[in-house]
């Protein structure tokens, strides 16, 4: 577009007279499609990006220290991994985790797109569909068990608080009593209504929240410490040694990038609004490898000393808090551990699904529109069912799951490998053949053809028992298998165009 300006300085050049997105009806300069491009799935402007170094570390702030990583983190402790193993196997995931998320997170950034505009480029303009779908669907399923795990620390709250309400949680409707509806419906409404803000409130919900966070957990470490005179247990008579110790050391590390392989994915719906790749490194750095060492060290403090204390290994933190003798500062920890679990909620399960379903009907959904559609989904499906489930959350969400590395890896050595980062951004919102993202009609099959062996051979190692050995790195098989197929049968020698999507963007008003 500058080359044509120089070239051709007299022709007037039209540009929307507002931030706001284009009228494709009455003002349409750029020959985009209507299909494909609204308010919400367009560029954002350069100077309209308001997310910091900061912002991004609060999003790893927050969602590190997730109930789930924690459970998960305590469990290396109870397969037999003392203290300093857990904080290796972490180190292991955060280093990677910075390198795959710093990688995705630049894409963002050049193009200023969300996810399923971001798939379109190796997918294609209607093949994209597949990629955002996958992870939408992902996305919403765990955004009602996660709503639904907050409830549960919403009713121990409530009960402490007013004793006479645990009459209210005897009895059942559709899997959860009147008190588990109450406090479910009460958190499920709250998100929604941050979420109809659009994505500048969930940057200040999450900048709120991720300084609470960290000191809401650290006290609680400290109170544990204390608890247990001063010291903790590193290790249990189960621990392992030798081969098998690093086996588990690598085999956890591997699991925790697979934890953030939804993240790792779609990384680019935050980072459109970032103010610059120093602002990605930067927040990178602080909020995974220093912030999830500062999480390893609470994890082996929460279990080593409740481990020093009785013997026993705790699941989750909430089971420290549950035990907490003061009905105020037990009270306090549950309010910090719903603000908490919003914060992850907000950030991990709902911004996916309210792109890919705008990206499905741009013409009649917005975010707030969207986010409602999401909410809704994630009502109905009655999560609590889903989540006590384990046939469902293994194959149904573990399946989806295990896709989500052969994608990563097409995209990667798509946007990286193959176009050098050169993208023509108008182009991505055009639906004719003469597109570069056109490709036949609108689906890119080599992409598809590599997804297909990828995510095959990513389901056995995931699923098939005769491969346990090796399931806890099916994220990086598949990621490896869906790159290496994709670059085999990807066009070579072709010249891309980058072109900057700066004239058809919007400065977010939300």
């Amino acid at each position: 577009m500058t080359a044509l300006r120089d070239e051709f300085p007299d022709i007037p050049v039209v540009k929307p007279a507002s931030p706001a997105a284009l009228d494709l009806e009455s003002h349409n300069p750029h020959d985009l499609s209507a299909g494909l491009y609204n308010e919400d799935l367009a560029p954002t402007t350069r100077t309209g990006r308001t997310w910091s170094a900061y912002s991004i570390f609060t999003l790893w702030a927050n969602d590190v220290h997730s109930l789930g990583n924690y459970a998960f983190a305590i469990g290396l402790f109870s397969l037999g991994l003392g203290g300093w193993q857990i904080l290796t196997a972490l180190a292991v995931g955060a280093a990677l985790l910075f390198l795959l998320l710093t990688l995705s997170g630049f894409m963002g950034e050049k193009t200023g797109v969300p996810f399923p505009v971001m798939s379109r480029i190796a997918f294609g303009i209607r093949g994209a569909q597949i990629p955002a779908l996958i992870r939408g669907s992902v996305a919403v399923a765990w955004f009602g068990v996660q709503t639904y795990l907050a409830s549960v620390v919403l009713r121990i709250m409530i009960i402490a608080i007013a004793p006479g309400a645990a009459g209210l949680d005897t009895n059942s409707l559709l899997g959860l009593s009147t008190l588990g509806w109450i406090s479910f419906v009460a958190l499920w409404a709250l998100q929604l209504v941050i979420v109809s803000y659009g994505m500048e409130m969930i940057r200040k919900y999450e900048a709120f929240a991720g300084p609470v966070i960290l000191v809401t957990m650290a006290a609680l470490a400290l109170w544990m410490f204390a608890r247990a005179g001063g010291a903790i247990a590193w290790t249990t008579p189960e621990s392992k040694t030798g081969l098998d110790m690093w086996l588990t050391i690598l085999g956890g590390g591997a699991l925790w990038v697979a934890i953030y392989s939804t993240f790792v994915l779609n990384f680019c719906d935050f980072t459109r609004s970032a103010r610059s790749k120093t602002s990605i490194i930067r927040g990178n750095f602080f909020g995974i490898p220093l912030n999830m060492l500062l999480f390893g060290g609470i994890v082996v403090v929460l279990a080593g000393a409740q481990f020093r204390i009785d013997g026993r290994v705790i699941e989750s933190p909430a089971d420290i808090v549950q035990a907490i003798p003061n009905t105020f500062l037990l009270s306090a920890a549950c309010l910090a551990l719903l603000v908490l679990t919003i914060a992850v909620n907000l950030m991990a399960n709902f911004v996916a699904p309210i792109y890919a379903l705008n990206n499905l009907f741009p013409k009649v959904l917005n975010f707030r529109r969207a986010g409602l559609i999401s909410g809704v989904i994630g009502l109905v499906i009655l999560p609590w069912n889903l989540y006590n489930n384990p046939v469902v959350i293994t194959y149904f969400l573990g399946g989806l799951g295990a896709l989500l590395g052969p994608l990563f890896g097409i995209i990667m050595a798509d946007y990286w490998l193959i176009r050098r980062t050169r993208i023509n951004v108008p182009d991505l919102y055009r639906d004719h053949g003469h597109s570069t993202y056109y490709f036949t009609g609108g689906f890119n099959r080599r992409a598809v053809a590599a997804l297909v062996p990828a995510a095959m051979l990513a389901l056995a190692f995931a699923f098939v028992p005769v491969f346990a050995v090796v399931s806890h790195f099916s994220w990086f098989i598949g990621a490896a298998v869906g790159a290496v197929v994709y670059l085999l049968v990807a066009p070579r020698g072709k010249q891309y165009d980058d072109v900057s999507g700066e004239d058809i963007a919007v400065t977010p008003s939300h």
